[in-house]
């Protein structure tokens, strides 16, 4: 539908998008699966990652200007990026990558901030320790394989005869195909665990771990502590999260592991750090797909259908 442009306030950006990425929020979002957390006023413009040009600022905006090529995560209760144009908080925005298109750009900063935050922030992975990350041909396990190898991390990854190349060439050191492996058979145990399947894969991971590990999931249930330090502080939500999450937090004290569901936070600052990264020929952004913007209901159905090996982009170029 046509709907009026955006208008930039003090501390924003408006971006000309000129790709968007997609993710499997957008699709939950969409489905209203998290409609216990995000109620914003409809109807709602959806996507939460861009790459495009900037066109005006608000009067407050220091660090950047018009004509700047920038991507970003935008905040979850705003959304936007599924358009030609995008408001986003200065905050949340950061430079393109300069060997970069649009497109590879707009394939990074959900999933690229989610593997950061994941690893660095809650898992502390460290030189030398061994993590396991479930799913790492998708769109957040590709980053999660690079970012593990730059923090000095052995990787453990599942991935299908299709997928397995994939996240070899990206660094992984050991691929389990799930399609006739289980996980719980695997002789090896892990300091660290990264779970982006969720359900009997999550299960099957805490065979695996150390006594004293942690796994931190972005695909199952979430627990009190996501909506203390990820939501807000919200504590009415933590009780709900409290009684939805009281199995898997079970099964958790039992393997003696714990366990953390992550929602990450836009930041311009992790994102020009990704950003460096891919300048220096660390990082790379895999996309699988890409699609014009009017085709976007097919895009989503191709996300949806969790073919995706990388990242689908739609473009507006």
């Amino acid at each position: 539908m046509d709907v009026p442009a955006p208008a930039p306030g003090p501390r924003d950006i408006l971006v000309q998008v000129r790709a968007a990425g997609l993710n499997p929020v957008d699709f939950k979002f969409r489905q209203g699966k998290l409609r216990a957390i995000l109620r914003p006023k409809l109807p709602l413009v959806l996507g939460n990652e861009l790459a495009g040009e900037v066109i005006a600022v608000g009067r407050d905006v220091k660090r950047f200007r018009v004509g700047d090529r920038v991507f970003a995560r935008v905040a979850k209760e705003r959304a936007g990026a599924f358009a030609e144009q995008a408001c986003v908080d200065e905050d949340d925005v950061a430079q393109m990558p300069r060997n970069l298109d649009f497109t590879a750009a707009a394939a990074i900063p959900l999933a690229g901030l989610t593997a950061l935050q994941a690893l660095r922030d809650e898992l502390h992975l460290k030189p030398g320790q061994k993590l396991f990350v479930s799913g790492g041909a998708g769109g957040v396990g590709t980053f999660a394989i690079q970012i593990a190898k730059w923090l000095g991390a052995h990787v453990t990854t599942t991935a299908s005869k299709r997928g397995e190349a994939l996240v070899r060439s990206l660094g992984a050191d050991e691929v389990i195909d799930y399609t006739v492996q289980d996980i719980s058979s695997v002789a090896a145990r892990f300091d660290a665990g990264f779970d982006l399947i969720g359900g009997k894969t999550l299960a099957e991971m805490f065979d695996i771990m150390k006594p004293g590990a942690s796994i931190v999931s972005v695909a199952a249930v979430p627990e009190p502590q996501t909506a203390i330090r990820d939501l807000g502080g919200r504590r009415a939500l933590s009780v709900i999260f409290w009684l939805i999450s009281y199995g898997i937090r079970s099964r958790a004290r039992r393997a003696g592991v714990s366990y953390r569901f992550l929602f990450m936070h836009p930041s311009g600052s992790d994102l020009a750090l990704l950003a460096e990264l891919i300048e220096q020929g660390k990082l790379k952004a895999i996309v699988d797909r890409t699609y014009p913007l009017a085709k976007i209901a097919d895009a989503l159905d191709y996300v949806e259908s969790g073919r995706a090996k990388g990242k689908v982009v739609v473009t507006n170029q």
